[in-house]
Protein backbone atom coordinates (compact mmCIF):
# COMPACT_ATOMS: atom_id res chain seq x y z
CA UNK A 1 0.00 0.00 0.00
CA UNK A 2 1.28 3.45 -0.90
CA UNK A 3 0.13 7.04 -0.41
CA UNK A 4 0.41 8.90 -3.72
CA UNK A 5 -1.03 11.97 -5.42
CA UNK A 6 -3.97 11.98 -7.82
CA UNK A 7 -1.56 13.03 -10.59
CA UNK A 8 0.54 9.92 -9.93
CA UNK A 9 -2.56 7.73 -9.97
CA UNK A 10 -3.49 9.02 -13.42
CA UNK A 11 -0.11 7.88 -14.75
CA UNK A 12 -0.61 4.38 -13.36
CA UNK A 13 -3.82 3.67 -15.29
CA UNK A 14 -2.66 1.52 -18.21
CA UNK A 15 -4.05 1.46 -21.73
CA UNK A 16 -6.72 -1.18 -22.43
CA UNK A 17 -7.55 -1.50 -18.71
CA UNK A 18 -10.92 -2.36 -17.21
CA UNK A 19 -11.69 0.43 -14.74
CA UNK A 20 -14.51 0.26 -12.18
CA UNK A 21 -15.72 3.25 -10.20
CA UNK A 22 -17.82 3.54 -7.06
CA UNK A 23 -20.35 6.26 -6.35
CA UNK A 24 -23.98 7.32 -6.48
CA UNK A 25 -24.67 10.71 -8.13
CA UNK A 26 -21.94 12.58 -6.19
CA UNK A 27 -21.81 10.41 -3.07
CA UNK A 28 -18.61 8.35 -2.87
CA UNK A 29 -17.21 9.78 -6.11
CA UNK A 30 -13.40 10.22 -6.13
CA UNK A 31 -13.64 13.56 -7.92
CA UNK A 32 -9.99 14.57 -7.62
CA UNK A 33 -8.76 11.26 -9.03
CA UNK A 34 -11.20 11.42 -11.95
CA UNK A 35 -10.22 15.04 -12.63
CA UNK A 36 -6.51 14.18 -12.82
CA UNK A 37 -7.17 11.18 -15.08
CA UNK A 38 -8.98 13.55 -17.44
CA UNK A 39 -6.15 16.11 -17.27
CA UNK A 40 -3.55 13.43 -17.99
CA UNK A 41 -5.49 12.27 -21.05
CA UNK A 42 -5.96 15.79 -22.39
CA UNK A 43 -2.23 16.47 -22.06
CA UNK A 44 -0.82 13.10 -23.13
CA UNK A 45 -3.67 11.13 -24.79
CA UNK A 46 -3.13 8.53 -22.06
CA UNK A 47 -4.66 6.28 -20.86
CA UNK A 48 -6.68 5.09 -23.84
CA UNK A 49 -9.01 2.29 -24.94
CA UNK A 50 -10.43 1.79 -21.43
CA UNK A 51 -13.47 -0.30 -20.48
CA UNK A 52 -15.52 1.44 -17.79
CA UNK A 53 -17.89 -0.45 -15.49
CA UNK A 54 -20.03 1.03 -12.74
CA UNK A 55 -23.31 0.29 -10.96
CA UNK A 56 -25.00 3.62 -10.17
CA UNK A 57 -24.92 6.85 -12.17
CA UNK A 58 -22.09 9.16 -11.11
CA UNK A 59 -22.20 12.79 -12.19
CA UNK A 60 -24.04 16.09 -12.10
CA UNK A 61 -25.39 15.91 -15.64
CA UNK A 62 -22.68 18.32 -16.80
CA UNK A 63 -18.96 18.02 -16.07
CA UNK A 64 -18.41 16.09 -12.83
CA UNK A 65 -18.11 12.40 -12.04
CA UNK A 66 -17.87 10.09 -15.01
CA UNK A 67 -18.15 13.03 -17.41
CA UNK A 68 -14.40 13.45 -16.79
CA UNK A 69 -13.84 10.19 -18.67
CA UNK A 70 -16.06 10.98 -21.65
CA UNK A 71 -13.36 11.62 -24.23
CA UNK A 72 -13.05 9.97 -27.60
CA UNK A 73 -10.07 7.63 -27.48
CA UNK A 74 -10.00 7.31 -23.70
CA UNK A 75 -13.05 5.06 -23.44
CA UNK A 76 -13.79 2.09 -25.69
CA UNK A 77 -16.63 0.38 -23.82
CA UNK A 78 -19.03 1.21 -20.98
CA UNK A 79 -21.08 -1.19 -18.84
CA UNK A 80 -23.25 0.98 -16.61
CA UNK A 81 -26.45 1.03 -14.62
CA UNK A 82 -27.49 4.64 -15.21
CA UNK A 83 -26.29 6.94 -18.00
CA UNK A 84 -28.34 10.10 -17.53
CA UNK A 85 -25.92 11.85 -15.16
CA UNK A 86 -23.08 11.37 -17.65
CA UNK A 87 -24.62 12.72 -20.87
CA UNK A 88 -21.24 12.97 -22.60
CA UNK A 89 -20.86 9.18 -22.38
CA UNK A 90 -24.41 8.77 -23.69
CA UNK A 91 -23.68 10.99 -26.67
CA UNK A 92 -20.56 8.99 -27.50
CA UNK A 93 -22.59 5.78 -27.40
CA UNK A 94 -25.39 7.16 -29.56
CA UNK A 95 -22.79 8.29 -32.12
CA UNK A 96 -21.33 4.75 -32.11
CA UNK A 97 -17.99 6.01 -30.84
CA UNK A 98 -17.98 3.55 -27.94
CA UNK A 99 -19.56 0.19 -27.21
CA UNK A 100 -22.17 0.33 -24.47
CA UNK A 101 -24.36 -1.78 -22.22
CA UNK A 102 -27.07 -0.68 -19.82
CA UNK A 103 -27.67 -3.28 -17.12
CA UNK A 104 -29.71 -3.05 -13.90
CA UNK A 105 -27.86 -1.27 -11.11
CA UNK A 106 -28.52 -4.06 -8.64
CA UNK A 107 -27.22 -6.69 -11.05
CA UNK A 108 -23.92 -4.83 -11.48
CA UNK A 109 -23.51 -4.35 -7.73
CA UNK A 110 -24.10 -8.08 -7.29
CA UNK A 111 -21.68 -8.80 -10.13
CA UNK A 112 -18.89 -7.12 -8.17
CA UNK A 113 -19.66 -9.35 -5.21
CA UNK A 114 -19.80 -12.45 -7.40
CA UNK A 115 -16.50 -11.56 -9.07
CA UNK A 116 -14.96 -11.23 -5.61
CA UNK A 117 -16.02 -14.81 -4.95
CA UNK A 118 -14.42 -16.01 -8.17
CA UNK A 119 -17.68 -16.50 -10.04
CA UNK A 120 -17.90 -16.05 -13.80
CA UNK A 121 -21.06 -13.97 -13.69
CA UNK A 122 -24.36 -13.25 -11.99
CA UNK A 123 -27.57 -15.26 -12.27
CA UNK A 124 -30.82 -13.38 -11.73
CA UNK A 125 -34.43 -13.06 -12.83
CA UNK A 126 -34.06 -9.29 -12.82
CA UNK A 127 -34.64 -7.90 -16.31
CA UNK A 128 -36.86 -10.66 -17.69
CA UNK A 129 -39.11 -9.19 -20.36
CA UNK A 130 -37.29 -5.83 -20.42
CA UNK A 131 -34.75 -4.44 -22.87
CA UNK A 132 -32.08 -6.22 -20.80
CA UNK A 133 -33.54 -9.59 -21.84
CA UNK A 134 -31.56 -11.20 -24.71
CA UNK A 135 -34.92 -11.84 -26.43
CA UNK A 136 -35.03 -8.04 -26.83
CA UNK A 137 -31.85 -5.91 -26.81
CA UNK A 138 -29.80 -7.79 -24.23
CA UNK A 139 -28.82 -4.47 -22.64
CA UNK A 140 -26.94 -3.21 -25.72
CA UNK A 141 -27.26 0.53 -26.31
CA UNK A 142 -26.05 0.84 -29.92
CA UNK A 143 -25.30 -0.95 -33.17
CA UNK A 144 -21.56 -1.43 -32.73
CA UNK A 145 -22.03 -3.35 -29.47
CA UNK A 146 -21.99 -6.97 -30.62
CA UNK A 147 -20.95 -9.26 -27.78
CA UNK A 148 -23.80 -10.97 -25.92
CA UNK A 149 -23.05 -10.54 -22.22
CA UNK A 150 -26.61 -11.43 -21.17
CA UNK A 151 -27.84 -14.94 -21.86
CA UNK A 152 -30.89 -16.95 -20.86
CA UNK A 153 -30.50 -20.07 -18.74
CA UNK A 154 -32.97 -22.40 -17.07
CA UNK A 155 -32.75 -23.50 -13.45
CA UNK A 156 -35.28 -26.13 -12.39
CA UNK A 157 -37.27 -25.28 -15.52
CA UNK A 158 -37.46 -21.58 -14.59
CA UNK A 159 -36.02 -19.00 -16.96
CA UNK A 160 -33.22 -16.81 -15.57
CA UNK A 161 -30.71 -14.37 -17.01
CA UNK A 162 -26.96 -14.90 -16.81
CA UNK A 163 -24.89 -11.71 -16.79
CA UNK A 164 -21.30 -12.33 -17.80
CA UNK A 165 -18.77 -10.60 -15.54
CA UNK A 166 -15.47 -9.19 -16.80
CA UNK A 167 -12.59 -11.61 -16.26
CA UNK A 168 -10.89 -9.07 -14.03
CA UNK A 169 -10.98 -5.47 -12.91
CA UNK A 170 -7.62 -3.79 -13.46
CA UNK A 171 -8.32 -0.67 -11.42
CA UNK A 172 -11.05 0.26 -8.92
CA UNK A 173 -11.50 3.93 -8.00
CA UNK A 174 -13.24 4.43 -4.65
CA UNK A 175 -13.65 7.02 -1.92
CA UNK A 176 -13.53 6.97 1.87
CA UNK A 177 -13.25 9.41 4.75
CA UNK A 178 -10.11 8.50 6.70
CA UNK A 179 -7.13 6.23 6.11
CA UNK A 180 -4.76 5.08 8.80
CA UNK A 181 -1.07 4.51 8.11
CA UNK A 182 -1.71 0.89 7.14
CA UNK A 183 -4.39 1.84 4.62
CA UNK A 184 -7.54 0.88 6.53
CA UNK A 185 -10.34 3.08 5.22
CA UNK A 186 -13.27 4.45 7.21
CA UNK A 187 -16.49 5.72 5.66
CA UNK A 188 -18.02 7.64 8.57
CA UNK A 189 -18.62 10.91 6.70
CA UNK A 190 -19.78 9.23 3.50
CA UNK A 191 -23.55 9.44 3.06
CA UNK A 192 -23.54 5.85 1.77
CA UNK A 193 -21.23 2.83 1.93
CA UNK A 194 -22.36 1.61 -1.52
CA UNK A 195 -20.52 -1.40 -3.01
CA UNK A 196 -17.10 -0.17 -1.86
CA UNK A 197 -16.11 -3.35 -0.04
CA UNK A 198 -17.41 -5.71 -2.75
CA UNK A 199 -15.69 -3.75 -5.51
CA UNK A 200 -12.38 -3.53 -3.65
CA UNK A 201 -12.47 -7.27 -2.97
CA UNK A 202 -13.43 -8.10 -6.56
CA UNK A 203 -10.56 -6.03 -7.90
CA UNK A 204 -7.99 -7.44 -5.50
CA UNK A 205 -9.06 -11.05 -6.03
CA UNK A 206 -8.98 -10.66 -9.82
CA UNK A 207 -5.46 -9.26 -9.78
CA UNK A 208 -6.18 -5.55 -10.06
CA UNK A 209 -5.25 -2.43 -8.10
CA UNK A 210 -7.53 -0.55 -5.70
CA UNK A 211 -7.28 3.25 -5.48
CA UNK A 212 -9.05 5.12 -2.67
CA UNK A 213 -9.40 8.89 -2.30
CA UNK A 214 -9.73 10.02 1.34
CA UNK A 215 -10.13 13.27 3.23
CA UNK A 216 -7.38 12.72 5.78
CA UNK A 217 -4.60 10.39 6.95
CA UNK A 218 -4.59 9.38 10.63
CA UNK A 219 -2.40 7.27 12.91
CA UNK A 220 -2.78 3.52 13.22
CA UNK A 221 -5.33 2.61 15.87
CA UNK A 222 -7.32 5.81 15.33
CA UNK A 223 -10.16 4.05 13.50
CA UNK A 224 -12.49 1.71 15.37
CA UNK A 225 -12.19 -1.63 13.53
CA UNK A 226 -15.98 -1.79 13.18
CA UNK A 227 -15.84 1.52 11.29
CA UNK A 228 -13.35 0.21 8.73
CA UNK A 229 -15.30 0.00 5.48
CA UNK A 230 -12.39 -1.11 3.27
CA UNK A 231 -9.63 -3.07 5.06
CA UNK A 232 -6.01 -2.34 4.12
CA UNK A 233 -5.52 -5.81 2.62
CA UNK A 234 -7.71 -4.70 -0.32
CA UNK A 235 -6.05 -1.30 -0.88
CA UNK A 236 -3.06 -0.48 -3.12
CA UNK A 237 -2.99 3.31 -3.47
CA UNK A 238 -4.42 6.07 -1.28
CA UNK A 239 -4.88 9.65 -2.42
CA UNK A 240 -5.30 12.23 0.35
CA UNK A 241 -7.47 14.92 -1.22
CA UNK A 242 -5.64 18.22 -1.70
CA UNK A 243 -8.69 20.46 -2.03
CA UNK A 244 -11.97 19.98 -0.18
CA UNK A 245 -13.95 20.97 -3.28
CA UNK A 246 -13.07 17.53 -4.68
CA UNK A 247 -14.37 15.73 -1.60
CA UNK A 248 -17.84 17.11 -0.92
CA UNK A 249 -20.26 14.67 0.68
CA UNK A 250 -22.63 15.08 -2.29
CA UNK A 251 -22.53 17.23 -5.39
CA UNK A 252 -25.08 19.50 -3.68
CA UNK A 253 -23.59 19.90 -0.21
CA UNK A 254 -20.14 20.06 1.33
CA UNK A 255 -21.17 18.14 4.43
CA UNK A 256 -24.51 17.51 6.09
CA UNK A 257 -24.31 15.66 9.39
CA UNK A 258 -27.95 14.62 9.17
CA UNK A 259 -27.06 12.26 6.31
CA UNK A 260 -24.93 10.10 8.63
CA UNK A 261 -26.56 10.63 12.01
CA UNK A 262 -29.93 9.29 13.15
CA UNK A 263 -30.22 11.25 16.41
CA UNK A 264 -30.63 14.70 14.84
CA UNK A 265 -34.24 15.82 14.91
CA UNK A 266 -35.08 18.57 12.43
CA UNK A 267 -37.83 21.07 13.01
CA UNK A 268 -40.88 20.09 10.98
CA UNK A 269 -41.77 22.29 8.04
CA UNK A 270 -45.30 23.43 8.85
CA UNK A 271 -45.80 25.22 5.54
CA UNK A 272 -47.71 23.09 3.08
CA UNK A 273 -47.04 23.29 -0.64
CA UNK A 274 -49.75 24.51 -2.97
CA UNK A 275 -52.27 22.12 -4.46
CA UNK A 276 -51.00 21.45 -7.98
CA UNK A 277 -50.88 18.47 -10.32
CA UNK A 278 -47.89 17.00 -8.48
CA UNK A 279 -49.72 17.08 -5.18
CA UNK A 280 -52.90 15.60 -6.65
CA UNK A 281 -50.85 12.72 -8.05
CA UNK A 282 -48.98 12.24 -4.76
CA UNK A 283 -52.20 12.21 -2.74
CA UNK A 284 -53.84 9.63 -5.01
CA UNK A 285 -50.71 7.48 -4.87
CA UNK A 286 -50.63 7.67 -1.08
CA UNK A 287 -54.20 6.38 -0.94
CA UNK A 288 -52.94 2.95 -2.00
CA UNK A 289 -51.13 2.66 1.33
CA UNK A 290 -52.58 0.63 4.19
CA UNK A 291 -51.45 -0.13 7.73
CA UNK A 292 -49.86 -3.31 6.37
CA UNK A 293 -47.53 -1.33 4.08
CA UNK A 294 -44.41 -0.51 6.03
CA UNK A 295 -41.41 -0.55 3.72
CA UNK A 296 -41.44 1.81 0.75
CA UNK A 297 -39.27 3.11 -2.06
CA UNK A 298 -39.75 6.54 -3.60
CA UNK A 299 -38.23 7.15 -7.01
CA UNK A 300 -36.68 10.50 -7.81
CA UNK A 301 -38.86 13.34 -9.05
CA UNK A 302 -42.65 13.03 -8.93
CA UNK A 303 -42.71 10.19 -6.33
CA UNK A 304 -40.86 12.40 -3.82
CA UNK A 305 -44.15 14.26 -3.27
CA UNK A 306 -45.70 11.24 -1.55
CA UNK A 307 -43.40 11.68 1.46
CA UNK A 308 -44.53 15.31 1.66
CA UNK A 309 -48.19 14.25 1.66
CA UNK A 310 -47.51 11.87 4.55
CA UNK A 311 -45.71 14.64 6.45
CA UNK A 312 -48.64 17.00 5.90
CA UNK A 313 -50.88 14.47 7.62
CA UNK A 314 -48.37 13.64 10.39
CA UNK A 315 -48.33 10.07 9.06
CA UNK A 316 -44.76 9.83 7.79
CA UNK A 317 -43.54 7.81 10.77
CA UNK A 318 -46.04 5.05 10.01
CA UNK A 319 -43.86 4.01 7.06
CA UNK A 320 -40.18 3.30 6.47
CA UNK A 321 -38.79 4.68 3.21
CA UNK A 322 -35.72 3.10 1.69
CA UNK A 323 -33.36 4.20 -1.08
CA UNK A 324 -31.70 1.67 -3.39
CA UNK A 325 -28.04 2.50 -2.59
CA UNK A 326 -28.54 1.52 1.05
CA UNK A 327 -30.33 4.09 3.25
CA UNK A 328 -33.18 2.79 5.41
CA UNK A 329 -35.58 5.13 7.21
CA UNK A 330 -35.31 8.87 7.58
CA UNK A 331 -36.33 11.25 4.80
CA UNK A 332 -34.85 10.63 1.34
CA UNK A 333 -32.99 13.64 -0.07
CA UNK A 334 -33.53 14.91 -3.60
CA UNK A 335 -31.64 16.66 -6.37
CA UNK A 336 -27.87 16.13 -6.44
CA UNK A 337 -28.07 14.73 -2.90
CA UNK A 338 -30.41 11.94 -4.06
CA UNK A 339 -29.37 8.63 -2.54
CA UNK A 340 -28.78 10.09 0.91
CA UNK A 341 -31.45 10.27 3.61
CA UNK A 342 -31.89 12.77 6.42
CA UNK A 343 -31.58 11.02 9.82
CA UNK A 344 -31.63 7.45 8.46
CA UNK A 345 -32.20 4.53 10.81
CA UNK A 346 -29.51 2.52 9.07
CA UNK A 347 -27.18 2.52 6.06
CA UNK A 348 -26.30 -0.84 4.54
CA UNK A 349 -24.14 -1.77 1.55
CA UNK A 350 -25.85 -1.39 -1.82
CA UNK A 351 -25.62 -5.09 -2.82
CA UNK A 352 -27.49 -6.07 0.36
CA UNK A 353 -30.20 -3.48 -0.27
CA UNK A 354 -30.72 -5.00 -3.71
CA UNK A 355 -30.82 -8.50 -2.17
CA UNK A 356 -33.73 -7.23 -0.09
CA UNK A 357 -35.46 -5.65 -3.09
CA UNK A 358 -34.90 -8.60 -5.41
CA UNK A 359 -36.30 -10.96 -2.79
CA UNK A 360 -39.58 -9.05 -2.61
CA UNK A 361 -38.93 -7.05 0.56
CA UNK A 362 -40.59 -3.82 -0.58
CA UNK A 363 -44.28 -3.46 0.24
CA UNK A 364 -44.86 -0.63 -2.24
CA UNK A 365 -42.67 1.18 -4.75
CA UNK A 366 -43.64 4.57 -6.18
CA UNK A 367 -41.83 5.23 -9.45
CA UNK A 368 -41.88 7.72 -12.29
CA UNK A 369 -44.01 7.39 -15.42
CA UNK A 370 -42.36 8.68 -18.59
CA UNK A 371 -43.91 6.53 -21.35
CA UNK A 372 -46.63 3.89 -21.09
CA UNK A 373 -48.25 1.77 -23.78
CA UNK A 374 -51.46 -0.26 -24.16
CA UNK A 375 -49.81 -3.35 -22.66
CA UNK A 376 -48.88 -1.44 -19.52
CA UNK A 377 -45.16 -1.49 -20.33
CA UNK A 378 -43.15 1.47 -19.04
CA UNK A 379 -40.11 3.21 -20.53
CA UNK A 380 -37.90 5.45 -18.42
CA UNK A 381 -34.54 4.49 -19.91
CA UNK A 382 -34.30 5.73 -23.51
CA UNK A 383 -35.88 8.67 -25.30
CA UNK A 384 -34.79 9.32 -28.88
CA UNK A 385 -31.30 10.85 -28.80
CA UNK A 386 -30.92 10.40 -25.04
CA UNK A 387 -29.83 7.36 -23.02
CA UNK A 388 -31.14 7.80 -19.50
CA UNK A 389 -30.50 4.24 -18.38
CA UNK A 390 -32.50 2.02 -16.05
CA UNK A 391 -30.52 2.54 -12.83
CA UNK A 392 -32.25 0.60 -10.04
CA UNK A 393 -35.69 0.92 -11.68
CA UNK A 394 -35.89 -2.69 -12.89
CA UNK A 395 -34.77 -4.16 -9.57
CA UNK A 396 -37.22 -2.00 -7.64
CA UNK A 397 -40.25 -2.40 -9.90
CA UNK A 398 -39.99 -6.09 -10.75
CA UNK A 399 -40.32 -7.58 -7.27
CA UNK A 400 -42.08 -4.99 -5.12
CA UNK A 401 -45.32 -6.41 -3.68
CA UNK A 402 -47.12 -3.46 -5.29
CA UNK A 403 -45.83 -0.88 -7.76
CA UNK A 404 -47.39 2.49 -8.49
CA UNK A 405 -46.16 4.54 -11.45
CA UNK A 406 -46.89 8.24 -11.25
CA UNK A 407 -46.61 11.24 -13.53
CA UNK A 408 -48.60 13.87 -15.38
CA UNK A 409 -50.89 12.67 -18.16
CA UNK A 410 -49.07 14.77 -20.78
CA UNK A 411 -45.76 16.63 -20.73
CA UNK A 412 -44.44 19.96 -21.96
CA UNK A 413 -46.58 22.99 -21.13
CA UNK A 414 -49.41 21.40 -19.13
CA UNK A 415 -51.29 24.06 -17.12
CA UNK A 416 -54.27 23.38 -14.87
CA UNK A 417 -56.79 25.24 -12.78
CA UNK A 418 -57.38 23.20 -9.66
CA UNK A 419 -60.22 23.83 -7.21
CA UNK A 420 -61.90 21.78 -4.52
CA UNK A 421 -64.37 20.72 -7.20
CA UNK A 422 -61.80 19.21 -9.55
CA UNK A 423 -59.59 20.05 -12.52
CA UNK A 424 -59.83 22.36 -15.51
CA UNK A 425 -57.21 22.13 -18.26
CA UNK A 426 -55.98 25.57 -19.29
CA UNK A 427 -53.17 24.39 -21.58
CA UNK A 428 -52.61 20.81 -22.66
CA UNK A 429 -49.13 19.30 -22.64
CA UNK A 430 -47.47 19.00 -26.05
CA UNK A 431 -46.20 15.44 -25.60
CA UNK A 432 -48.32 12.37 -25.08
CA UNK A 433 -47.08 9.86 -22.51
CA UNK A 434 -49.58 7.10 -23.29
CA UNK A 435 -48.36 5.90 -26.65
CA UNK A 436 -48.91 2.89 -28.92
CA UNK A 437 -45.57 1.28 -28.13
CA UNK A 438 -42.87 2.39 -25.73
CA UNK A 439 -39.45 3.03 -27.21
CA UNK A 440 -37.83 0.65 -24.75
CA UNK A 441 -39.29 -1.69 -22.14
CA UNK A 442 -37.93 -0.82 -18.70
CA UNK A 443 -40.89 -2.36 -16.87
CA UNK A 444 -42.43 -5.50 -18.33
CA UNK A 445 -46.20 -5.86 -17.92
CA UNK A 446 -45.89 -9.46 -19.13
CA UNK A 447 -43.51 -10.33 -16.29
CA UNK A 448 -45.72 -8.47 -13.80
CA UNK A 449 -48.79 -10.41 -14.88
CA UNK A 450 -46.90 -13.70 -14.70
CA UNK A 451 -45.99 -12.78 -11.11
CA UNK A 452 -49.56 -11.62 -10.30
CA UNK A 453 -48.13 -8.26 -9.23
CA UNK A 454 -50.60 -5.42 -8.55
CA UNK A 455 -49.62 -2.46 -10.75
CA UNK A 456 -51.21 1.00 -10.93
CA UNK A 457 -50.59 4.10 -13.04
CA UNK A 458 -51.59 7.44 -11.48
CA UNK A 459 -51.90 10.80 -13.24
CA UNK A 460 -53.61 14.05 -12.24
CA UNK A 461 -56.70 13.21 -14.32
CA UNK A 462 -56.84 9.42 -14.61
CA UNK A 463 -55.89 6.24 -12.76
CA UNK A 464 -55.20 2.97 -14.54
CA UNK A 465 -54.42 -0.55 -13.40
CA UNK A 466 -52.67 -3.42 -15.14
CA UNK A 467 -55.09 -6.15 -16.13
CA UNK A 468 -54.37 -9.45 -17.81
CA UNK A 469 -55.49 -7.86 -21.08
CA UNK A 470 -53.59 -4.59 -20.81
CA UNK A 471 -54.05 -1.11 -19.39
CA UNK A 472 -57.45 -0.53 -17.77
CA UNK A 473 -58.87 2.89 -16.89
CA UNK A 474 -60.46 2.74 -13.43
CA UNK A 475 -60.82 6.39 -12.29
CA UNK A 476 -61.06 9.87 -13.77
CA UNK A 477 -60.75 13.21 -11.98
CA UNK A 478 -63.80 15.40 -11.38
CA UNK A 479 -64.16 17.96 -14.14
CA UNK A 480 -62.61 15.73 -16.79
CA UNK A 481 -64.43 14.64 -19.92
CA UNK A 482 -63.59 11.02 -20.76
CA UNK A 483 -63.43 11.53 -24.51
CA UNK A 484 -61.98 15.05 -24.78
CA UNK A 485 -59.52 15.16 -21.87
CA UNK A 486 -58.41 11.53 -21.66
CA UNK A 487 -58.99 9.35 -24.71
CA UNK A 488 -58.13 12.12 -27.20
CA UNK A 489 -54.76 12.53 -25.50
CA UNK A 490 -53.81 8.85 -25.78
CA UNK A 491 -52.46 7.04 -28.86
CA UNK A 492 -54.54 4.00 -28.00
CA UNK A 493 -57.88 3.28 -26.36
CA UNK A 494 -57.44 1.56 -23.01
CA UNK A 495 -59.81 -0.97 -21.52
CA UNK A 496 -62.47 1.05 -19.70
CA UNK A 497 -63.60 -0.47 -16.44
CA UNK A 498 -67.27 -1.30 -16.07
CA UNK A 499 -66.90 0.21 -12.58
CA UNK A 500 -65.22 3.42 -13.78
CA UNK A 501 -65.27 5.89 -10.87
CA UNK A 502 -64.61 9.54 -10.14
CA UNK A 503 -61.42 10.10 -8.12
CA UNK A 504 -62.11 10.68 -4.41
CA UNK A 505 -63.09 14.33 -3.90
CA UNK A 506 -61.06 14.56 -0.69
CA UNK A 507 -57.91 14.64 -2.84
CA UNK A 508 -58.86 18.20 -3.82
CA UNK A 509 -59.57 19.44 -0.28
CA UNK A 510 -57.16 21.38 1.95
CA UNK A 511 -57.59 19.00 4.91
CA UNK A 512 -56.56 15.82 3.03
CA UNK A 513 -55.37 12.98 5.26
CA UNK A 514 -55.14 9.24 4.71
CA UNK A 515 -57.68 7.00 6.44
CA UNK A 516 -55.33 4.55 8.13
Amino acid sequence: MKFISAKEVAKKIENNSIVATGGFVGIGVAEEVLTEIENHFLENKLPNNLTLIYAAGQGDGKTKGLNHLAHEGMINKVIGGHWGLSPKLGTMALENKIQGYNLPQGVISHMFRDLAAGKKGTVSKIGLGTFVDPQLQGGKVNDITKEDIVKEIFIEDERHLYFKAPKKIDFAILRGTLSDEEGNISLEKEALTLESLALAMATKNSGGKVIVQVEKKVKNGSINPKLVGIPSIFVDYIVVCTDNKFHHQTFATEYDETFVNSNIVLAANKEKSKLDERKIIARRCAMFLTKDDKILNYGIGMPEGIAEVLRDGNQEEMFIPTVEPGAIGGTPAGGLSFGASVSPQAIIDQPYQFDFYDGGGLDTAFLGLAQCDSNGDINVSKFGPKIAGCGGFINISQNSKRVVFCGTFTAGGLKLNITENGIEILSEGKSKKFIKQVEQITFSSKTANQNNQPVYYVTERAVFKLSKNGLELIEIAPGMDLEKDILNNMEFKPIISEQLKIMDMKIFKDDFKLDL
